[in-house]
């Protein structure tokens, strides 16, 4: 069967519902009238194969993505894999990794990741993004501050002179502490069979150009994954 036979159960109002981040500008930038950038250009071609229309929905993080999803409010999506997501989301394999790192100020003692793993350290991230699931199971000292989304955590580090804050390597430039691996998600009540041939048609995008220019088109360098 094509991916078009699934149109019913991956498409079920008759177009298909994409939940775009614009927290994460590796993926996704422009605005809620006018979102653009990999994520777009993929659900896009997603939404030609499957013979419907696309239509966004723009989220400012990835945990409004993933409440979202409780709600039968999207179809698609593109998150980090992670076992906290797995009870409501099923998963392609990934086709890009992005790294997660720290921002710390000029005069900050820390020069690697592990220097800031310290008790009495403060760390703002974004909550339920994907860095937020990950520090939460690999710190053991320093303290987790949560701000709403990614760009309010930068504000809240700031504002509150904390001592690092937590996200996407592009934006803040600086050593990782973890790869965090992207791919297209669907509510994982759908059937069995409809998710294995949209995942196959994810498979068969990382095989050809599509991504790659849609990457290279915002700007961005990330190691893709075939």
């Amino acid at each position: 069967m094509s991916l078009a036979d699934h149109r019913h159960a991956l498409a079920p109002l008759g177009h298909l519902r994409v939940a775009i981040n614009l927290g994460n500008p590796v993926l996704a930038q422009g605005d809620a009238n006018s979102p653009h950038g990999p994520s777009v250009e993929l659900a896009t071609a997603l939404a030609q194969r499957l013979g419907v229309q696309a239509r966004f929905s723009c989220h400012d993080a990835a945990a409004s993505v993933v409440a979202a999803a409780s709600d039968d409010a999207w179809d698609l999506a593109f998150l980090a894999v992670d076992p906290a997501r797995a009870d409501r989301i099923a998963f392609s394999a990934p086709y890009v990794e992005i790294e997660g790192t720290y921002l710390v100020r000029d005069d900050s003692p820390a020069q690697r990741v592990a220097d800031l793993d310290r008790n009495g350290l403060r760390i703002a991230v974004g909550r339920g993004a994907a860095y937020d699931l990950f520090l939460s199971r690999e710190l053991r000292h320093a303290t987790i501050e949560r701000a709403d989304t990614s760009a309010a955590a930068i504000t809240l580090f700031d504002q509150q002179r904390l001592d690092a804050a937590a996200g996407v390597r592009q934006p803040l430039l600086a050593d990782r502490f973890t790869v965090i691996q992207q791919a297209v998600a669907a509510p994982i009540s759908r059937p069995v069979a409809a998710l294995q041939a949209l995942f196959a048609e994810v498979q068969a995008i990382k095989a050809g150009p599509l991504l790659g220019e849609a990457f290279a088109r915002a700007g961005q360098a990330v190691t893709l994954l075939r």
